[in-house]
Formats: C-alpha cells, structure tokens, sequence
C-alpha cells in the first residue's frame, strides 16, 4: 500500500477560529475591561463537559454574558476576528444540555470546537495541579488560567502536555494491523498509540511501542498530523508506518488481541457488527479511514 503524501487534514479535534491573544492574559486593564463588556463571551466548564443547544443539522455552545457567568476559575481563551473575547469559568453547570467533546466535538462548528478543547484541557490541567511540586503548597492561578504560581518558593508552573504517537501499521500484503486493550469491550479494536519517553523522538517512539505492543518491526515512520487529546492532556501525534515482520507477539498486560486485516476484511467486520472502531472525533478513525479510502459507515447506515 503506498500512502498519498497528503497529511490528514483537518482534524475535529484541531479545529480554532480565535486568537488565544496570550500577549493579553497578564494585562490586568485588559481583562478588567473585558470582563465589564457586554460583548464578551463566557462558556461553562465542568468535569469537561459544557451546556449545548441542539439544531437539527448540529449544535452550539451556550455562550452567556459576563454578568450571567456564576463565579469560579476563570481562563482567557482569547480574541476573535471582531474583537470579541471569550472565556471559560469552571463552575458547576445549570439545568439544561450539556455534553463533552466526545459527544460534541462532530456537531460543533471551527469555534466552538476549539473553544471547548481548549477549555476542556485547561480544566483537566488546573484540576491535577493545585500543588506545588517542590514543596506541596496550594498554588495560585495567574496568566488568565495559563500558569500557576508557588506562594511559597515562588515556581511558576504551565499548562502540561503529553505529547503520544498514534500509528497505522500496514504490511507488503495491504493489509493493516489493529489491536484492542485488555480493558476494552470485546470486538472494539483501534491502532497502536503510546507515550513518547524522555530523551526519545517521535519516529523512535513509533517504533518502539509497535515492537513493546505487539512485537512487530516497523520502518520509515511518516507524521500525518496531530490532534489534542485532553483526556486528560494528551497530544497525539499521528504516523504510518511499514511493518518489515508480521507475526504478532502482543503484549498481554497492554494488549489483549491482535489482528491484520485487508480492506475486504474490515468492511465486512464493521458491517456485521464484529469489529467496532473508534469515533470519529478521534484521529485513529481518521488514519483508518485514510488507508481505507473513504468513510467507512457503521452498522446500518
């Protein structure tokens, strides 16, 4: 299978229609006035999910004014193209819709899209670092939610990012390798991801989570694209790669089956309700579906 050099695209998850305008996070005037002005855009944060509005060809965030806003944490996401700005306040969410990127991700335009995983990340961030990690004192929020400070030792601590490579195998025969966690349901399979290790590269990391995984020899890596993960702050960062072996040898504490599949092989499998893939907000979905040619529908569609 010899791939098109094309990366994948836009990603529904990559997705941004603001400027984060960091120059204006530190800008105590700035967010004063921001925050007085009617203008101004908040949207509601909790335990990463966010209120909704449904329409029947999509969905839209609940943006209110400030003034509407309850109390809580509150993060800069930025500026859009009229001088808009927008926030997010962690608080708990009133009576009404309300659904995480998983669910919301696919209805949501390039805004609210980006809106949402941004805010989603910087809540998951502030909710596992309230302490400092030299010397376990409680921190403060500054920078508009984009750093938090040590009272006593004076650290500054930003925003972590894991950054993981998410690959698809493919072999000389056109086939492609898929593999499916221990904790996972019977029949749900995805590609082979992993966290990058200290002092590793992206292409390294690549190979050696396919030997770990599933003990098969991949070459020439080739990066596709990325996309936020922030359950709870990963980066995923997508390749192929050409296996040069195909006997799978998977790891049972990481992995608890394992299989190569062509084409034919895998439409049939999803058709019958066999095989189950992932989402189509994540980006294993679209490194499939780009080996495979085409959407490939569920079950009944």
């Amino acid at each position: 299978m010899e791939f098109s050099d094309t990366l994948l695209g836009p990603l529904l998850l990559s997705r941004s229609a603001i400027d984060r305008s960091a120059a204006l996070r530190g800008d105590e005037t700035w967010l004063e006035q921001a925050w007085a002005a009617e203008k101004t855009r908040v949207l509601l944060v909790h335990d990463g999910s966010t209120l909704l509005r449904r329409f029947t060809d999509g969905a839209a965030l609940v943006l209110m004014s400030p003034a509407e806003a309850p109390d809580g944490p509150r993060y800069l996401l930025g500026v859009d193209d009229d001088g808009v700005p927008y926030f997010a306040v962690r608080a708990p969410l009133p009576p009404g819709e309300s659904a995480g990127l998983r669910s919301a991700a696919a209805l949501l335009d390039d805004r609210d899209a980006g809106l949402l995983v941004y805010a989603v990340a910087l809540e998951a961030w502030h909710d596992t670092h309230e302490f400092c990690p030299r010397c376990g004192s409680r921190t403060d929020i500054t920078a508009s939610g984009h750093v938090r400070v040590c009272p006593r030792d004076g650290s500054q601590h930003f925003p972590r990012v894991d950054p993981a490579v998410i690959m698809l195998v493919h072999d000389d025969d056109d086939r492609i390798l898929l593999a499916r966690g221990p904790q996972w349901p019977e029949g749900r399979m995805s590609v082979l991801a992993g966290f990058v290790e200290p002092g590793e590269s992206l292409e390294h990391a690549v190979i050696r989570e396919v030997m770990e995984e599933v003990g098969v020899v991949v070459t020439a890596p080739r990066y596709m694209g990325s996309q936020p993960w922030p359950f709870p702050r990963s980066l995923m960062l997508g390749f192929v790669a050409r296996a040069t072996t195909t006997e799978l040898r998977p790891d049972l504490d990481e992995i608890a089956e394992a299989r190569w599949l062509s084409r034919r092989e895998l439409a049939a499998q999803v058709e019958s309700g066999e095989l189950g893939l992932p989402g189509p907000v994540s980006i294993a979905r679209r490194l499939i579906e780009t080996w495979y040619g085409e959407p490939i529908p569920e079950p009944g569609e």
